[in-house]
């Protein structure tokens, strides 16, 4: 049977994701995560005439020559607003940010004046409008400031704050439960056994879940037994996504693919066309009267992260109701590069962007085996199905790995 290109695996994933519900956040838990409604602001900003230097408020046919002297009448401060009028002839003391006064329509910089007691001499004439942040000049009420699907940064909470929001309708965050299955692993920092290994795909698993905007669930390990899978399976409830690892070979303890059948799940396609990752499924399941999305990794660590990297991390963005890009970058082989097989190569590289076009440095050793080489690298360059072999400078597409 022909194996399932990625193109269609990736298809096959996104088409069956809802966005999740709604949920209200404060400011405070609001960065990261991915606004469910659009944002209006509340208020103008600023929300008064608004004085943009240290200085002196006047009425501008009282400044337009120089030299003049006026009469200083008040203070006005930031949260110290000046309750009365100026009159004719008048000037009252501004600091930045504070409100113009009433009958005030331009500041003069305090450089621009001296001062003497109770009277000012304005020595440099004033311009209409001049040192002034009239209101709304940055945004006015009712104004639409942010649209659904944006994964809120900083900045959209300084925005938002400032607009006088108190808290956001944001997607809640999608539940993956990672289930790591074998008899050889220990959990890391425990005591091995010989034969033994310590369990690291479902920590890399969660951080890829963390970093995509999801909320990561890391379950207790599953030995190679359907008792011991059934019972794993339960504890997987309440999640959107389960996340099985390893255990989806074809060998004798392979075990994870009939566990999942037994509990219900129907599976969509099993094994496709990538290296590394050839052993990937992807179904459902319905638990408690929910549907659950499952998604099955290779136990091998370095091809779970990359599949993670490229199945994951789409599929949490769609159930956010955002589109996550899969970051492709066109780039150039910096190196030959062999003629490839029928499975879609994702190679571990480094990128070089000193260059135009950047220049993508695949990796000399590819063994899926090598973890430190997934560590040093920061791109992955996606070699085509049966391409032949290709030379430096030959244009490669290239997918980053960090989002």
């Amino acid at each position: 049977m022909a194996l399932l290109p990625v193109a269609e695996a990736l298809k096959h994933v996104l088409k069956t994701a809802d966005t999740l519900n709604a949920e209200q956040v404060g400011l405070r838990d609001a960065l990261g995560r991915t606004l469910a409604s659009p944002v209006e602001s509340l208020m103008d900003n600023p929300p008064f005439d608004a004085s943009a230097m240290d200085g002196y408020a006047v009425r501008i046919e009282d400044a337009t020559q120089a030299p003049v002297t006026l009469t200083l009448i008040g203070e006005s401060g930031a949260g110290r607003p000046y309750s009365g009028k100026i009159g004719k002839g008048e000037t009252v003391r501004i600091f930045t940010g504070a409100p113009l006064p009433d009958g005030a329509d331009a500041v003069v910089i305090q450089e621009d004046v001296t001062a003497n007691g109770q009277s000012i001499t304005i020595r440099e004439a004033a311009k209409p409008g001049g040192n002034v942040r009239p209101k709304g000049q940055d945004f006015t009420k009712g104004r639409a400031l942010l649209e659904p699907g944006r994964r809120l940064t900083a900045r959209d909470i300084l925005l938002t704050a400032a607009s006088g929001h108190a808290a956001l309708s944001v997607v809640r965050k999608p539940i993956v439960a990672l289930l790591s299955t074998g008899d050889e692993l220990v959990e890391p920092g425990m005591a091995r056994g010989y034969g033994q290994i310590p369990a690291s795909n479902s920590w890399g698993s969660a951080a890829v879940v963390e970093a995509a905007g999801g909320e990561a669930r890391i379950l207790d390990i599953a030995r190679d037994s359907m008792h011991a899978l059934a019972h794993a399976l339960e504890q997987a409830a309440g999640a959107d996504v389960l996340v099985t690892i390893g255990g989806a070979s074809v060998g004798d303890h392979d075990l994870v693919r009939p566990a999942l059948e037994k509990a219900g799940a129907k599976l969509d396609f099993y094994k496709i066309a990538m290296r590394p990752g050839k052993p990937l499924f992807f179904g459902s399941r319905t638990v408690g009267g929910s549907r659950q999305i499952c998604l099955g990794l290779p136990g091998n660590p370095v091809s779970s992260l990359i599949c993670a990297r490229v199945f994951l991390v789409p599929l949490i963005g769609r159930l956010l109701g955002r589109d996550v890009p899969m970051e492709i970058i066109d780039a150039v082989l910096a190196e030959p590069v062999a003629a490839n097989g029928p499975r879609e190569h994702y190679m571990r590289a480094r990128l070089d962007l000193s260059t135009s076009p950047p220049r993508a440095v695949p990796f000399k050793n590819q063994d899926s085996g090598l973890i430190t080489a997934l560590q040093h690298a920061d791109c992955l360059a996606v070699i085509p199905a049966d391409a032949p072999a290709q030379a430096a400078g030959a244009p490669v597409k290239v997918l980053k790995l960090d989002i």
